[in-house]
Parts: structure tokens; C-alpha cells; sequence
């Protein structure tokens, strides 16, 4: 499945509408660490990878704009353990 994911910074979130359905996560920033505080997949879109590729999408932006990334949403920490390559983009203590 291919899920185009968009960074909408007025919201502070990368979305993605899926069957017109709307597929977050959200983060807050905290100078050049980027908080990712919430996912969010409607249950019938769930168990597809789209929280995954917007997971994927935040930590490509963050090593794109050299920052790092604390993942508080339980998710996000979850996908960023199973992906040693995103080790180096964690914030510290995380």
C-alpha cells in the first residue's frame, strides 16, 4: 500500500488521508528536538503500515533539518526500537 504523507507545520502533525479518512501523528517541538506525542490510525485502517510510514516520514524529516527525535508516543518508541538505523536520530535518554 502506498500512503502519501504530508508535514502540515501549522498543525504540527504528518497526515495522510486513507479512504478519506484521516491518519496522523503529531509532535510538539522542544528546540531542535521533535516530541512525537501521538499516532493515530482510524480502526478500520488499522494493521496496514500507515502508522508506520508516518513515523517513518517524521524521522526522515527530522534527519533532514538535523534534529533529533523523542519518541513519547508508545508507538513511535515501539517502531524506532525494531530500527537501529534511527538510533542515532533519538534524542538523548531515549
Amino acid at each position: 500500500m502506498t500512503v502519501r504523507v504530508v508535514h502540515v507545520p501549522a498543525a504540527s502533525r504528518f497526515e495522510a488521508v486513507v479512504e478519506g479518512r484521516l491518519c496522523r501523528a503529531d509532535y510538539r517541538m522542544d528546540g531542535d528536538t521533535m516530541l512525537v506525542v501521538h499516532t493515530e490510525v482510524p480502526p478500520a485502517l488499522q494493521g496496514r503500515g500507515i502508522a508506520g510510514e508516518l513515523v517513518r516520514e517524521a524521522f526522515t524529516h527530522a534527519e533532514r533539518k538535523g534534529l533529533k527525535v523523542a519518541p513519547v508516543c508508545s508507538y513511535v518508541r515501539a517502531w524506532a526500537r525494531r530500527r537501529p538505523e534511527v538510533k542515532e536520530l533519538l534524542a538523548p535518554g531515549w
